[in-house]
């Protein structure tokens, strides 16, 4: 099952992430706890580690904070090593669109490709703009 990250304006979906597997978005969190919160889950980025990954949202007040642990993880994972992918179809997709990372922020990919902190970013600046939730699908 994946999950799919999105902001609905009037029943219309006005922008979302695909992100993979619940699995594929556990392997990011626990990656960022691992090397960026020496294992203490939510000690610095509580709004993206903490919330649960199954239904629910982030409010429009979590996706201000949400956008400011992001910058921060984003500018620390790039400064770190590659990682491998987690998933058969992460290494599929780089090969098809013919990414190489070169750091840890790299790494970590949308099912279309894209860098998924970079695009979870991107919604949660659309979701400000919209002033709507990001939602949990």
């Amino acid at each position: 099952m994946g999950l799919y990250l999105c902001i609905f304006e009037n029943d219309e979906d006005v922008g979302g992430v695909d992100v993979g597997s619940y699995s594929d978005f556990n392997v990011l969190r626990d990656f960022i706890v691992r090397e960026l919160e020496t294992q203490r889950a939510g000690s610095r980025f509580p709004t993206l580690i903490l919330h649960s990954d199954c239904d629910g949202e982030w409010s429009v007040a979590d996706c201000e904070k949400l956008r400011g642990e992001l910058a921060e993880i984003i500018r620390n994972l790039k400064m770190r090593p590659t990682v491998q992918y987690a998933s058969d179809w992460q290494r599929a997709v780089a090969k098809s669109c013919g990414l190489n990372p070169r750091n840890a922020f790299e790494s970590f990919i949308d099912v279309d490709g894209e860098f998924l902190l970079q695009r979870i970013q991107e919604l949660a600046d659309l979701a400000l703009q919209r002033q709507q939730p990001i939602i949990f699908q």
